[in-house]
């Protein structure tokens, strides 16, 4: 997590929206920032410095330069890391609201929970090497993923 050194969560965001896919000015980008502020759950923490977030809070910071952009695709890598089950709940259903507003998320994600609650399709890769593919409950089951991820003994059981 990188937050930007002497710029606040508005201003941080304000620059993503101003040099995103759209440029625009910032007396136009200005109203767009309060709405990602408020579209990731950043509403109060807008004139906060990043070293005076949650760690949760500075991934929404992340999230929302992202979304400042304007992208029709998102790759989040291990968004979700690090985070604790009350913060990943968070996460889980901030991915999801962003997902169901039209924007197409590709996640690289080991945490579970996050893949079962948020993917339509899952890859499962090792050492470079697609090993399954499909809805996340038939890949998750499948005995090769296992093997790999949960160890032999385990896959056995």
């Amino acid at each position: 997590v990188r937050t930007l050194e002497g710029m606040t969560v508005r201003e941080t965001i304000l620059v993503a929206r101003m040099f995103g896919s759209h440029p625009t000015t910032p007396a136009l980008a200005a109203s767009d920032v309060e709405i990602l502020l408020e579209r990731t759950g950043l509403s109060e923490q807008g004139d906060l410095y990043g070293s005076q977030l949650t760690y949760i809070d500075q991934k929404r910071v992340e999230l929302a330069r992202a979304l400042a952009t304007q992208p029709q695709l998102l790759l989040l890598d291990e968004w979700l890391a690090g985070l604790n089950p009350t913060e990943l709940q968070i996460g889980i259903q901030l991915i999801d609201k962003i997902r169901r507003e039209g924007v197409t998320i590709i996640m690289v994600e080991h945490v579970m929970e996050a893949i079962r609650a948020l993917c339509d399709q899952v890859y499962v890769m090792n050492a470079g090497e697609l090993i399954a593919q499909g809805k996340p409950d038939q890949v998750l089951s499948e005995p090769r993923v296992l093997q790999v991820y949960l160890g032999t003994d385990d896959a056995e059981a």
